[in-house]
């Protein structure tokens, strides 16, 4: 009996011994006018302290960041409306993560639409999507072996309107994602209220209208960004202007609308706006953020049926989450506060989901896109 209560105090404190991972973390940002763009820290996925590592990368409003399968490479819009007076058009910058961390530019291109706000590539790290906000359209690119990006090869502009004022006067492409296998593109488009759907090709067109070309939001919705299930059966997408998460499963070969639920508290009556959203590693929990109300919501997954429980919303600790991240451990969740200009830090509990505020936060010009090397 005592040689097992020595063998479990034994384990126990070499549990307690384990050397936190450091992780890094790039930062993109608003610029407004500063020479920098995208941050670097290092993680510890221990303590939950973050290290800003003084390496910057000059970038222009990169918004949003995609790092490579091989994480060899990382990707930025560059979100402005006539980055080129002749195009009118945003940009793309691809760099070279070296061995430190630091960022070395290789190229730059044209999106050939303003405002791109989101990027995202293909599982094999060969196709690159970028979603252009203001111009409603999708713009495809190559990822070339040396890490740079080809030349546009195929824009889609999306169509239509819907009756949010002044928000739904026209399409507004808001993310686009590959599914796990490669082999199809789901793209939320803010404006016109669809999750517009498209197979993969090796044809001269890199994507064509799938068989179900799209599923059809709630009216005045804005769908914004969205995460799958490990198993590929659910979708979750999270809308903007109506503060929900649409819950869509595959039935046979189509996606239908399972649940709608709310991110804010029943007796909230200001004013906020959804925007980015992620599934837990173990595929137990939603998390979605609330601008505005200033929080993170978190539900209860039922892996089964896809459908979500609310457990309870979290102050952010600062104003307007654009985005945020679950590290690679699964035990912290860091929150980009893009107006109050500074990053927090949560833990998770493994048990509940539920986020605890771990008291750091560090400085940070306007983030707005947070994205770890794994």
């Amino acid at each position: 009996m005592k040689v097992f209560i020595i063998s479990l105090l034994c384990l126990f404190f070499l549990g307690q011994q384990v050397e936190a991972k450091k992780h890094l973390l790039y930062v993109g940002t608003y610029t407004k006018g500063m020479t920098n763009g995208i941050f670097v820290y290092s993680f510890n996925d221990r303590s939950g302290r973050l290290v800003d590592l003084k390496e910057p990368a000059i970038s222009n409003n990169p918004s949003f960041l995609a790092i490579a399968p091989n994480k060899k490479f990382l990707y930025a819009v560059g979100e402005l409306d006539n980055l080129d007076s002749i195009s009118q058009s945003g940009g793309l910058s691809s760099f070279k993560i070296e061995p430190d961390g630091k960022l070395t530019l290789i190229n730059h291109v044209l999106t050939h639409g303003a405002n791109p706000c989101h990027v995202s590539l293909s599982p094999d790290g060969k196709k690159l999507v970028a979603s252009n906000y203001t111009g409603g359209n999708l713009s495809f690119f190559n990822i070339l072996p040396d890490g740079s990006l080809s030349e546009m090869v195929q824009r889609i502009q999306h169509e239509g309107s819907g009756p949010f004022p002044g928000r739904q006067t026209e399409p507004h492409a808001h993310s686009a994602r590959f599914n796990a296998t490669g082999k199809l593109l789901f793209a939320a488009d803010l404006g016109i209220d669809e999750l517009k759907i498209y197979d993969v090709t090796s044809g001269e067109k890199m994507v064509v209208p799938s068989a179900q070309p799209f599923v059809k939001l709630e009216p005045g919705s804005g769908p914004r960004h969205m995460d799958f299930s490990a198993d590929g059966r659910f979708i979750y997408v999270i809308n903007e202007l109506s503060s929900t998460i649409v819950v869509l499963m595959k039935y046979g070969g189509e996606w239908k609308q399972v649940q709608t639920i709310k991110t804010l508290p029943k007796d909230f009556k200001g004013e906020s706006w959804c925007a980015d959203i992620h599934l837990s590693a173990d595929g137990r929990f939603v998390y979605g953020s609330n601008r505005g109300h200033n929080s993170i919501a978190v539900f209860k997954r039922e892996p089964n049926n896809g459908k979500l429980e609310m457990i309870e919303t979290v102050p952010v600790e600062g104003n307007w989450p654009r985005n945020f991240i679950i590290d690679p451990s699964g035990k912290f969740l860091l929150v980009a506060n893009q107006k109050s200009n500074d990053i927090t830090v949560f833990q998770i509990d493994p048990l509940s989901g539920k986020l605890k505020y771990t008291g750091f936060k560090v400085s940070n010009e306007s983030p707005v896109c947070l994205q770890f090397l794994k």
